[in-house]
């Protein structure tokens, strides 16, 4: 991998690219697949302080892309919980409400897949977006074929068909090979190269079906190096990365398999490739912060969500075409407006202070498990998310104390062991992971999973032994 600074982009030199003093926002009609081409509008438009959504131009289309895209992966359920858990099941009326409030408020990018909420979520976003004008939306998905079954040409295209059925579209504005890297290259080359799947979904992008083609990242550097490398070849209309506050300079240090986000932007823009934003909140690790975090960010904005500044991280960066946000209530969609109607840019000096806030927040070993869920179901019924953001969550809230002298210890091991059984059933904690691996290998931020489920458990015991 080539070495990150040779690539930087300095701050002062993309703050003065954003155009600040002179940009205005345009938010006339949508435009959908008939404004190919039509680029009359500067590519970052941002004015704070006059309600309406900020807009990126996609610099292949034309399309005017709300700066805030509506991730569909963690979707309302019934039972008040996100539809990625368990058996729930999703409320396709609070879904309707909440993607008509988002497009009423300029949201017009939905970015879905046939792997979220069980499978679920394309047939909902198809729902809740068809109730609207075509050309009042972008609609986002992938071939997500990481099962080895799907691996076949044939069913990798069934898979490709099924998402037009249910998003009810005949065709995909932004498609996207799917967390291309983990697995690395062989597994890379086995799903969209030794079949002719990438091959196919450059003919269905000439055809039309498919009006942009890019990829999301994640694992092995060598894949992304590697795809970008041959751009010439195969053009990328936009590539989704991980980026936040946090992984901008610190990712390798949280897990040694991950790249910064720094490197990943930056080669992107040398390329004129833009970047579509996922995990801006790390799953939503930045907005459930410990304690002295919070208050230090609060002290800076009061009037400001913790949220806010990660969000506003990653769309000060101007060949960001789009931030995901998985929103599952209404309140974050609606903080998420707020701060990108309009985006107000982070100055040097704040982006400075993120920085030196995450310096701080390496301090505290927290996992880096976002819930994505992609590691379940565990064939032993382990819920892993569930026992990771619980030792995050108390690490958090220092409640992880080993040493039984400490004074505030015999609060902390109350407080997990009783948050542990309430948050996981005993049939599903950490005691009963035999080592198999069988979910490493899906993790997008290279967990060693198996390792963290024991390291858990032994805490769990040593607190539980400390009566």
């Amino acid at each position: 991998m080539k070495e990150c600074n040779k690539t930087n982009i300095s701050r002062r030199k993309f703050l003065k690219t954003l155009g600040i003093a002179g940009a205005t926002v345009t938010v006339t009609s949508l435009p959908g697949c008939n404004n190919k081409g039509n680029n009359n509008q500067p590519a970052n438009n941002i004015v704070p302080g006059t309600g309406e959504m900020t807009y990126r131009t996609n610099h292949h289309t034309g399309d005017r892309v709300s700066l805030l895209g509506f991730g569909m992966m963690r979707l309302p359920s019934i039972d008040n919980r996100s539809a990625r858990e368990g058996n729930s099941e999703i409320d396709q009326e609070m879904v309707n409400r909440m993607v008509d409030y988002a497009i009423e408020h300029g949201v017009n990018y939905f970015d879905t897949s046939p792997a979220y909420c069980q499978g679920k979520s394309e047939a909902s976003t198809g729902i809740a977006l068809s109730r609207h004008p075509r050309n009042k939306y972008f609609v986002a998905t992938k071939l997500s074929n990481f099962a080895r079954s799907t691996w076949p040409r044939e069913k990798s295209i069934e898979m490709y068909h099924n998402s037009f059925k249910a998003l009810q579209v005949d065709y995909i504005d932004y498609m996207l090979l799917h967390s291309v890297g983990n697995g690395g290259m062989e597994e890379f080359e086995n799903r969209y190269i030794k079949n002719g799947i990438l091959d196919f979904l450059l003919e269905e992008r000439k055809a039309g079906r498919i009006r942009n083609l890019g990829f999301s990242y994640h694992g092995d550097i060598n894949v992304f190096d590697s795809l970008l490398a041959q751009n010439d070849k195969y053009k990328w209309d936009f590539v989704q990365i991980q980026m936040n506050y946090i992984d901008w300079k610190n990712a390798n240090e949280i897990n040694d398999r991950n790249v910064d986000a720094e490197y990943l932007y930056n080669e992107l823009v040398k390329r004129g490739i833009q970047a579509i934003i996922m995990e801006p909140l790390l799953g939503g690790r930045l907005s459930n912060l410990p304690d002295n975090i919070m208050a230090r960010l609060k002290q800076q904005e009061p009037e400001r969500s913790v949220a806010s500044w990660a969000f506003r991280f990653a769309g000060t960066y101007p060949e960001v075409l789009t931030v995901l946000s998985g929103m599952t209530r209404m309140e974050h969609l609606q903080d998420n407006l707020h701060t990108y109607s309009p985006l107000d840019p982070l100055t040097d000096k704040e982006l400075d202070f993120l920085q030196d806030t995450a310096t701080l927040m390496m301090q505290y070993p927290t996992i880096p498990c976002n819930d994505c869920k992609y590691c379940m179901p565990c064939p032993y019924g382990i819920d892993i998310p569930a026992i990771l953001l619980h030792y995050n969550k108390c690490l958090n809230e220092g409640n992880i104390i080993t040493n039984p002298q400490d004074d505030n210890y015999s609060k902390a091991r109350r407080a997990y062991l009783i948050g542990y059984d309430r948050s996981v059933p005993k049939l599903r904690q950490a005691n009963h992971c035999i080592g198999c691996n069988q979910c490493s290998p899906h993790c997008p931020q290279s967990i060693n999973i198996p390792h963290e489920l024991h390291k858990i458990d032994a805490y769990v015991e040593q607190l539980k032994q400390s009566l």
